[in-house]
């Protein structure tokens, strides 16, 4: 490709064009929305447009002369390899919660310059310390502007899909109950009015699912609770007569999406609002009524919506079983045409997925189906493509030996999965077999922890990754990450990460969490194994509450990919617990070639 017509360079000539008739030194372009969301609808996408990254975070800066945009571990090799030719650099970056950006626009920007960011989706949080940053460098900041505007004519317009109702039995917790436990809440801060902007805290708290993000069943709104009721901002036509009906019933308003900003800055110059500065925009905060009180704290929906149900607990299980016979009918298959078809990680997507959507209560993947095959496995975010993809198996045998990654999960009425294993192809070496067995020591060791209820979940994080710290190895994204209930995959507010402990990170019982540690050799193969588990009580002493883990996930580790001589036998015992735990629930689920699939890769060490 010729990299002066490369197409991130010539959207950044039109951007710059904007740039400089608004008197703009910089833009800042960061991976969010007005709802802050992980993932975003093609709206938003500013990022991915104007530089070619595809990855689910990163951060975007332009200036007059360059561009560089800011990505920790996980998409080092990604960005770099998308881009190539584009003119847009890329800083490696720690975690991808790092503020490096702006240092480094304080070291490019002189005093008296400006940088310009839409804070309508800049969170509140974020915000205030950029604004910090600039002041004391002398640098301007404009955050009443949408900066695309003009300079990206292709922008797609808003999702327009409907909005539907989550009903019981996979329902159990009513929109009026769950209304009336957040009012409690918001009592108790003081606050007459509350709020919400995150979708999902917004589809949890009124029983209500959408399509307007891909894989996440959430909808674009913003809602204001009050005492006496409340009102929710969403597109017109999203939600029909009869639910609309529904919801007034529950004392709850429909109000234009676009009304939100005027209602907060129409709000009673006596009211009181709770909002939560980093699930807020600076946008959103700034339109709120002068006089208003301000009380700022975690949405109390955030921590209620982490913390399941039993009955949702129930639900979330039969979920697991009904993932696992998904996985047992693939793997079925895959096994037998490996080394008989054609096989290509496109293909590996395609089949997983289909044997999901066979499932009761299936909704839709709950992200794109990462199957990584040797080098493509070391990118922990790695996506095939038509154009860009690997082949595993051809009629006459395997591509290659090697490690096969796939990372994968599905949206069930009753839960979201979200699951990794190691599949070996011909044979793998003896390097490839220690590392794998070095991340199945430390996914066994955080499994089996046991830890003191309010434990801070970041506490957690060096048991996963002690066993692999031993040999002088280490992973580049976090050990693990809270799962929605039928909702985003990645959900606070709970994190076994190497963030700083905060307060709201307590482990509670009924958080959903993953266990996830990796390894990852790039140009060579990548490991991660992937659970589920539960925070579930655990026996009491006289030193108070204690919580474990359940595990939930339920799929065969192919135990042909593991060096046997580096497990105690207690890891082996836990290993082979699991596996007859796996075999006896799938059973019941599985036939045929699943079911002896299923008995073969469940047989004990």
């Amino acid at each position: 490709m010729d990299t002066r017509t490369h197409p991130a360079r010539l959207r950044l000539e039109q951007l710059r064009t904007r740039m400089a008739a608004n008197g703009f030194d910089a833009v800042l372009l960061p991976s969010s929305d007005p709802h802050l969301s992980e993932y975003l609808p093609g709206h938003w996408q500013g990022r991915e447009w104007f530089s070619g990254f595809t990855g689910s975070m990163g951060t975007l800066v332009v200036l007059a002369d360059r561009a560089a945009l800011f990505a920790d571990s996980r998409y080092w090799v990604q960005a770099e390899a998308e881009l190539t030719g584009s003119s847009v650099e890329l800083v490696k970056i720690a975690t991808g919660s790092s503020a490096a950006h702006v240092d480094w626009l304080v070291a490019q920007l002189k005093p008296g310059q400006t940088l310009a960011v839409d804070g309508a989706v800049l969170g509140l949080a974020a915000a205030q310390s950029l604004r910090a940053a600039l002041a004391t460098a002398g640098i301007a900041l404009r955050t009443d502007t949408d900066p695309l505007a003009g300079a990206w004519p292709e922008r797609p317009t808003l999702p327009t899909a409907g909005v539907y109702e989550h009903r019981a039995p996979e329902a159990p917790t009513s929109r009026a109950d769950k209304l009336s436990l957040l009012r409690t809440a918001m009592a108790q801060h003081g606050a007459s009015h509350h709020l919400v902007s995150t979708l999902d805290d917004i589809a949890w708290l009124f029983n209500l699912r959408g399509a307007d993000v891909d894989y996440n069943p959430v909808f674009l709104a913003h809602a204001i609770v009050a005492p006496g009721g409340v009102q929710l901002f969403v597109g017109d036509g999203k939600i029909d007569a009869a639910l609309a009906a529904t919801l007034a019933a529950d004392g709850v308003q429909l109000r234009p999406y676009d009304a939100a900003r005027a209602t907060l800055g129409a709000l009673p110059a006596d009211a009181t609002l709770l909002i939560d500065p980093r699930r807020v925009t600076l946008g959103l905060r700034e339109a709120v009524a002068v006089g208003v009180r301000i009380v700022e704290s975690i949405n109390p929906s955030t921590l209620a919506k982490s913390r399941k149900t039993a009955a949702e607990a129930g639900f979330i299980r039969e979920a697991m079983a009904r993932d696992g016979a998904a996985m047992c009918a693939f793997y079925a298959w895959f096994e037998q045409a490996l080394g008989r078809e054609t096989i290509t990680e496109l293909t590996i997507a395609e089949r997983l997925s289909a044997e999901r959507q066979k499932q009761p209560g299936y909704v839709s993947l709950s992200f794109p189906v990462i199957a990584g095959f040797n080098a493509n496995g070391a990118m922990p975010h790695y996506r095939a493509t038509p154009d860009s993809h690997a082949i595993v198996s051809r009629p006459d045998g395997v591509a290659a030996d090697g490690l096969l990654l796939i990372d994968s999960g599905a949206q069930y009425l009753g839960g979201t999965t979200d699951i990794t294993r190691v599949w070996p192809i011909g044979t793998p070496s003896a390097a490839m077999k220690r590392d794998v067995t070095l991340v199945l020591k430390g996914t066994i060791a955080l499994s089996r922890a046991r830890f003191p209820r309010g434990t801070p979940s970041p506490m957690l994080d060096a048991l996963a990754r002690a066993p692999l710290w031993a040999e002088s190895l280490e992973f580049g994204h976090g050990t693990g990450h809270g799962v929605g209930y039928f909702l985003n995959v990645h959900e606070g507010p709970q994190s076994i990460s190497k963030a700083v402990p905060a307060p709201e990170m307590a482990m509670e019982a009924g958080m959903v969490t993953s266990i996830e540690p990796g390894l990852y050799r790039p140009g060579r193969w990548g490991v991660r194994i992937e659970n589920l588990v539960m925070n579930v009580a655990a026996p009491a002493d006289e030193f108070g509450d204690f919580l474990e883990f359940e595990t939930l996930s339920l799929c065969p580790i192919d135990t042909r990919c593991i060096d046997r001589s580096l497990l105690r036998e207690d890891e082996i015992a836990w290993l082979n617990g699991y596996h007859a735990r796996v075999r006896e629930r799938l059973a019941p689920l599985t036939h045929g070639s699943a079911r002896a699939w299923l008995e073969a890769r469940t047989e004990a060490l």
